[in-house]
């Protein structure tokens, strides 16, 4: 006897198929990525090389499950950190909120502070339809949070996976959001400075200084997942 295939499964041929080799392959490095010197932050399965901030371990509202870093509000909390630290790298993620949610990745964190915002920069992660930083371009989706505005509106609604990609080399810093390069500026010029004296992280001396520090997400209160986190040092 003959199967019969649905509909949606013949529209696209090998469609069917695609999206569960697509599911399959998540947190999984390819043998090119690995020859380009990219290695996992997450392995789908724990939190290993990952801890609270200025935190031995992890709380209980992030966990590791069917292929997901996860965070749920409610219960105990706290910003995220990779165990170890980067100077020069490229950061590749996945990422998505529910319907007005929010969120961020940090990089070059230290611990020296009260939170990981104090001393890391922060590309923003957010519902700009659902929330109301998401009607500031410098605190909407992609930007580097209020002090550069993403150039352009590619992030995907909430409940769809956005792609997120961060390079930082040296003083220069790139933001990519779903293939677009939304963010680019350099640390510790004239303009850099001028932009910080005009927001909260004036009040901060250690804002962004740091050469090399951990990666970190958020909790700000709201769902977040994360998976196909991987780096590569530069």
């Amino acid at each position: 006897m003959y199967s019969v295939l649905p509909l949606t499964c013949l529209a696209v041929a090998w469609g069917c198929g695609a999206v569960a080799g697509q599911e399959s392959a998540h947190n999984r490095l390819t043998a090119d990525e690995e020859a380009a010197g990219w290695r996992l932050l997450f392995d789908g399965e724990t939190l290993d090389g990952w801890r609270g901030y200025q935190q031995e371990g992890v709380a209980a509202g992030w966990s590791a499950e069917d292929g997901v870093l996860a965070f749920a509000p409610g219960g105990d909390g706290g910003d995220l950190i990779t165990v170890e630290q980067f100077a020069d790298f490229e950061l590749s993620l996945e990422w998505k909120v529910g319907p007005g949610g929010n969120s961020g990745v940090f990089y070059r964190l230290t611990e020296e502070e009260r939170a990981p915002y104090w001393t890391g920069p922060e590309m923003q992660i957010l519902d700009d339809d659902g929330h109301a930083d998401g009607r500031n371009l410098k605190t909407s989706a992609g930007s580097n949070y209020a002090l550069h505005g993403p150039s352009e509106e590619v992030v995907r609604p909430a409940g769809e996976w956005n792609h997120a990609r961060i390079v930082v080399n040296g003083s220069h810093v790139e933001h990519w959001l779903n293939g677009t390069k939304v963010v680019a500026y350099e640390l510790w010029t004239p303009e850099w400075e001028a932009a910080v004296a005009e927001t909260k992280f004036s009040e901060w001396p250690g804002y962004g200084r740091a050469r090399r520090g951990h990666l970190g997400v958020q909790d700000h209160g709201d769902p977040v997942w994360f998976r196909n986190i991987k780096v590569r040092e530069l």
